[in-house]
């Protein structure tokens, strides 16, 4: 697959800078290196960000040298997360010199993640879960019908689609103060923007939103027109690149980066802001956005190695604690894209996964804020489905908050979205919290398959005109 790691260039300047000990003769050398990094290397990725809000663990001010430990992978080469075993202390998975690396992945979430994407047969499907206040990795699991086994969950080989609207969101709110609450009216977008949905035009503007329900409902025609009319392409590109796109993920395997190419062309640029093409994403990655906005707007690098054991049983690593590697969005912005995620679930398009055919929610008492992903390759014949999202949305003392993102890749007929599989995750994990009517996912397939754009679930409510 061909995963990049230039992504390590960055690195460069402290770690030359920082070898003190260098032979005088090799003093010209450094300094003309570090002379050309910083020639090439862009400002804004040389500048280390430093604006980040007080939270438990949370330095004032990051450490250049904590941000280079941070992109390191841990001394593991050659691990495989594809397979995932699992002991009387917990999960784990061999390395090729004989040592043994113990993970932060929950054996129960684990195997729900493997058990629900083998019973549906979906011809491809990832499952992240991360813990969001440290950052760890819950569940990481990946499914291939036929083929070669694969870790998708690194692969940044699928559209982004609509979870692109996250970072469209947040720039229109950031940079633009766009209110979430303004009223937006439209018509058309459903399945592509044409240069005339993208003109405001009273007669056929039936439909009014805001830019919230327009998130909740994925609403295209919305997103398309207030990029076009409020930001520039490099605005959401810088703010797409902030929240790691263009750049690989630092973890402890290498990540292959979410590509996000903004075109300059007004009708181009209003499909890409609305997720038409042009962005790739990783089930890792899309994680990751749902918990930077959970955490206020942080980055914070994520970790599934815990420690590393010699054959003999003896530790040779451990893993460091919380890393938070910069700012992608301000904590007020973070806190406006919440409530606009949240409708996701309550009226938009994950109600029907949510809630039972009674409108019962599957996770009372608990908040989640989701975002949702479709997109056909007519050609490949691959339907892709993404949710991404966390919950709950506002932890109170003692609760756990998690952020959870799922990839599923079906043919012309299907069993099971992305949604379906994030639902039954929560579940299972907030099942295994205790928390008062919820219960754990069923393991039988109760769905007759379906094709793109049929639903046997309850129908959303009508939300009040704005």
């Amino acid at each position: 697959m061909g995963m990049r790691r230039w992504w390590r260039a960055p690195l460069w300047v402290p770690r030359l800078t920082g070898r003190l000990r260098l032979p005088v003769l090799a003093g010209p050398f450094v300094a003309l290196a570090v002379l050309l990094a910083f020639i090439l290397i862009p400002a804004s990725r040389r500048t280390l960000h430093a604006e980040v809000a007080k939270r438990p663990g949370t330095p004032d001010v990051l450490d250049p040298m904590a941000l280079v430990r941070a992109h390191r992978a841990a001394p593991v080469e050659g691990i495989d997360l594809s397979r995932v075993g699992f002991d009387d202390v917990g999960a784990l998975t061999s390395l090729p010199d004989g040592r043994v690396a113990r993970l932060h992945v929950d054996p129960t979430l684990q195997r729900t993640a493997k058990t629900l994407m083998a019973i549906h047969h979906v011809p491809e499907a990832a499952v992240v879960m991360i813990d969001v206040p440290t950052g760890h990795v819950l569940a990481y699991a990946s499914h291939v019908e036929k083929g070669a086994v694969r870790d998708l969950c690194v692969e940044a080989t699928s559209p982004a689609a609509s979870v692109f609207k996250i970072v469209t969101g947040a720039a229109l709110v950031e940079l633009a103060s766009v209110n979430p609450d303004a009223k937006e009216c439209y018509s058309g977008g459903e399945q592509r923007i044409t240069p005339q949905d993208l003109e405001p035009n009273p007669a056929r503007d039936r439909w009014c939103t805001t830019l919230g329900g327009a998130m909740g409902r994925s609403i295209n025609t919305v997103f398309a027109r207030l990029a076009l009319r409020s930001l520039k392409p490099a605005q959401l590109e810088d703010v797409a690149k902030g929240f790691g796109f263009g750049s690989s993920v630092a973890f402890d395997v290498p990540v292959q980066a979410s590509a996000v190419k903004m075109p300059e062309d007004g009708l181009a640029f209003a499909r890409t802001a609305a997720g038409f093409w042009n962005t790739t994403l990783s089930p890792l990655h899309a994680a990751m956005l749902s918990a930077t906005v959970a955490r206020g707007g942080e980055v914070i690098r994520p970790q599934i190695v815990r420690q590393v054991e010699e054959a003999t049983g003896d530790v040779a690593w451990t893993s460091p604690g919380v890393q938070v590697l910069r700012r992608a969005i301000k904590p007020e912005t973070a806190a406006l894209v919440t409530s606009m995620m949240e409708r996701t679930v309550t009226e938009g398009t994950s109600y029907r996964a949510f809630h039972d055919a009674r409108r019962t929610p599957f996770l009372p008492g608990v908040a989640v804020a989701g975002k949702t992903g479709t997109l056909t390759d007519a050609e490949k014949g691959r339907f892709y489905t993404w949710f991404t999202g966390f919950a709950p949305t506002h932890p109170e003392a003692g609760q756990r908050q998690v952020a959870i993102a799922v990839l599923v890749v079906n043919q012309a007929t299907w069993t099971v979205k992305a949604n379906t599989v994030a639902r039954d995750m929560l579940r299972s994990f907030f099942a295994g919290q205790k928390v008062p009517g919820v219960s754990s996912p069923s393991m039988k397939v109760s769905a007759r398959p379906q094709r793109p754009g049929a639903s046997s679930q309850a129908s959303p409510p009508t939300p009040p005109s704005p």
